[in-house]
Formats: C-alpha cells, sequence, structure tokens
C-alpha cells in the first residue's frame, strides 16, 4: 500500500488538473450560437427573440465585431429573460440562402428576429459590447415606457433624439394599442413614451388630456394640439409635425403608415396642413366669410378691395365691432369693387405672414392694385368708410356678368 505522504503530490495534482480543465472549458465556452442553413430556421422558430450577425471571415469589421459580440452575449445569457446572439456565415456558399432571404448585401449585418420569425428589424445600435447589451435590453423591454413624474419626462425626452409620446385618458382601448404596436415596429428608431398626464411633459399644451401624440426634436419642438390644430376626433391617433411656420398633419395614423410618411416629410414630399373651417356653401350676406381654404380667392385673387376683420368668436370688441362692419358693409352694397369680410382667426390658419395678428379684432385692407394696409383708426362707420374710400383702388376683376362675392 502507499504511504499517504506519496499519495499527497498525486492528489494534488488531480486537483490542479480539474481545476485547470475547468478554466479552460470556461474559457472556450462560446456563447454566441452559430447558424448555418441546417439549423437557422429551427432555431428562429425557437426563440422570441434572436439577434443574428450575418458576416465573412474575411471582413475586417467583422474581426472586429466578434469579441465585443461574444462578450456581449456573454453578459446577455443571464439576462432575465436571456437573449441569444447568433451568428451566420454569409459568405459560405451553403448560406447564400439566409443571406438572400434576409437580404444581407455588407458585412457585418445585424438582424432582431422577433416571434419566431415574423418580424424583422435592423440591429441600428453601438459595436461594442457594453453597448450591444444596453440597447438589446431596450429592444426587449416594453416598447413604450410610462411618464409619472416629471423627471421620467426629463430623463427621456433630454433634447438629443426623436422621442414619441402618446398621451391618453386610460391606457386601453383601440387608439392605445395602435399606439403600442407603432412603438413595437419603431422602436429601433425612436424612443415612444405614454402619459396619463400632459402636464408632466416638458413642452406643449398641457390641459390636453389625449388621445393624441406628441413628438418632440432635438432641433425643433413637435406637438400635437386639438384647440390649436382644428383636428377632429375621428382624425386620431395621429401625427403633427410643427416648425416655426408649417404644420404637417398625418390623421389616422396606424403601424405601417408612420415610416414612410415621415420618409416623404423628410424628403419634402408633403404638403403643409392648414387648418381651415369649411368655405361657406354660400356667401351671400353683406360680410362675406374668409376661411383659410378660399382666403386667397376673396382676398387675392378677387381684384377688388377688401377690408378683412381678424377676429375671435369670444373676444367682446370683435362682438361690439360685428354690427358695425354690416353697416359699413351694407353702405357700399351696390359698389362691386369692395368687399368687406371677416374671418375667425382662432379656428383657421393664417399662411400670409404680412396679416400679423396680436389681437382681436385686427383689420387690413387689401386694395385692388394689391397695396395691404393695417387700419389702426377708429371702429366706427364713418371712419371705416372714408379709410376705405380713401384708399381703394379701381377693380382689377374683369366683370363677367355675373354676381360674385
Amino acid at each position: 500500500m502507499m504511504p499517504s505522504s506519496s499519495r499527497l503530490p498525486i492528489i494534488l495534482l488531480l486537483f490542479f488538473s480539474l481545476v485547470t480543465s475547468a478554466y479552460a472549458t470556461a474559457d472556450t465556452k462560446e456563447f454566441v450560437l452559430t447558424l448555418d442553413q441546417s439549423n437557422f430556421t429551427q432555431t428562429v422558430t425557437k426563440h422570441e427573440f434572436l439577434v443574428v450577425d450575418f458576416y465573412a471571415p474575411w471582413c475586417g469589421h467583422c474581426k472586429e465585431l466578434a469579441p465585443e459580440y461574444e462578450t456581449a452575449a456573454s453578459i446577455l445569457s443571464s439576462n432575465s429573460p436571456p437573449i441569444t446572439l447568433a451568428k451566420v456565415d454569409a459568405n459560405d456558399e451553403k448560406n447564400k440562402d439566409l443571406a438572400t432571404e434576409y437580404d444581407i448585401k455588407s458585412f457585418p449585418t445585424l438582424k432582431i428576429i422577433k416571434d419566431g420569425g415574423k418580424t424583422i428589424q435592423d440591429y441600428k445600435g453601438p459595436r461594442d459590447a457594453q453597448g450591444i447589451v444596453a440597447y438589446l435590453k431596450k429592444q426587449v423591454g416594453p416598447a413604450s415606457t410610462e411618464i409619472k413624474s416629471t423627471e421620467d419626462a426629463s430623463d427621456l425626452i433630454n433634447g438629443d433624439k426623436i422621442v414619441i409620446v402618446g398621451i391618453f385618458p386610460e391606457f386601453c382601448g383601440d387608439k392605445f394599442n395602435t399606439f403600442l404596436a407603432l412603438a413595437e415596429k419603431l422602436r429601433s428608431d425612436y424612443d415612444f413614451a405614454h402619459t396619463l398626464d400632459a402636464k408632466l411633459l416638458p413642452r406643449g399644451d398641457s390641459s390636453v388630456s389625449g388621445p393624441i401624440v406628441r413628438l418632440f426634436k432635438p432641433f425643433d419642438e413637435l406637438v400635437v394640439d386639438f384647440e390649436f390644430f382644428g383636428l377632429k376626433e375621428d382624425h386620431v391617433p395621429v401625427i403633427v409635425i410643427n416648425n416655426d411656420k408649417e404644420k404637417y398633419v398625418k390623421p389616422n395614423v396606424e403601424p405601417d403608415h408612420i415610416e414612410s410618411w415621415l420618409k416623404e416629410y423628410k424628403e419634402g414630399k408633403i404638403a403643409p396642413y392648414v387648418k381651415s373651417e369649411p368655405v361657406p356653401e354660400s356667401n351671400d350676406q353683406p360680410v362675406k366669410m374668409v376661411v383659410a381654404n378660399n382666403f386667397d380667392d376673396i382676398v387675392f385673387k378677387s381684384g377688388k378691395n377688401v377690408l378683412l376683420e381678424l377676429y375671435a368668436p369670444w373676444c367682446g370688441h370683435c362682438k361690439k365691432l360685428s354690427p358695425i362692419l354690416d353697416k359699413v358693409a351694407a353702405s357700399f352694397a351696390k359698389d362691386k369693387n369692395v368687399v368687406i369680410a371677416k374671418m375667425d382667426a382662432s379656428a383657421n390658419d393664417i399662411v400670409h405672414e404680412e396679416f400679423e395678428v396680436k389681437g382681436y379684432p385686427t383689420l387690413y385692407f387689401k386694395s385692388a392694385s394689391g397695396k395691404l394696409l393695417k387700419y389702426s383708426g377708429k371702429r366706427s362707420k364713418e371712419k371705416l368708410i372714408d379709410f376705405i374710400k380713401k384708399n381703394k383702388d379701381e377693380s382689377t376683376h374683369k366683370d363677367s356678368g355675373k354676381e360674385e362675392l
């Protein structure tokens, strides 16, 4: 029998061999799954969320990504739930069909495959391990984050990215579900959030209750406001882009619409939205009704002298002026070269910058020759009539023999 002192070196040698073997196994374990044509579909169908790196062995960028991707895979393997990363040699002849199916045109190309292959998105995140981890953790979380406080809003809407926020009276119903579907589809491009309280948001009308969608961008404020934009309930869900001079509206948004609509907007293919009341079916009263959609026809294209009141229905001074304007219009009833008109400036956009409104009522006179004057005199019948007679021109409109305006 071997003495115990003789057995000790053997035991120690066996112990160190086992430890070394364990470390070697840990060091050589690969967390990134290697896929090819034979096991790709089977693997995809088993995962709710899978990231696949389509690479080529000769590609320098692929070689740089490989260790970062492997490190990220090891970290994400212990995430709850685990996030699986895989790779496919898209340069291998046997995997060319996969490369074609997933539209691989350059290396490396990373795809996020969800719901067993039903949803496929481009990976648009960082290429370092920590960046990959952070980006993918966000992709498997809720597509839209609830804003419960001003601190939540400040953390998310920090001025360096596009953020889309849905404001809802309650978190249920078709409109809320449509918003979540939209968020899921575009989560790799934009940050989404939802809230019950518009007062928590840093910009925009704080009194709205929704459902509306509000966009925030680093370079201008993008808001949806139903009093301001004149949108109707059947327009929602709706997206509005509002810059310094113009608004662009996409009503009845569906998840499949927004990506192409935003692309057309960026390319300048979307016409600006103009808020307007309906054009009156008949406009035969002494004071003509102007709305945004007939503004040019009456004020600019009629070739006549036009006195225009820009008013708001709730304005007390406007109410006092109304019967005076009726009398002014009656005094020019036989003069076909003069038009007295009014427009509710709270319900219609004024697209011409020269018609500046700082208070109600505001009166402008556009002569037949195109001269534009702002009236700042006394709002009496006599003063207004004298002003019109002094500044009016002969009409530039050819009489067609039909009664107009």
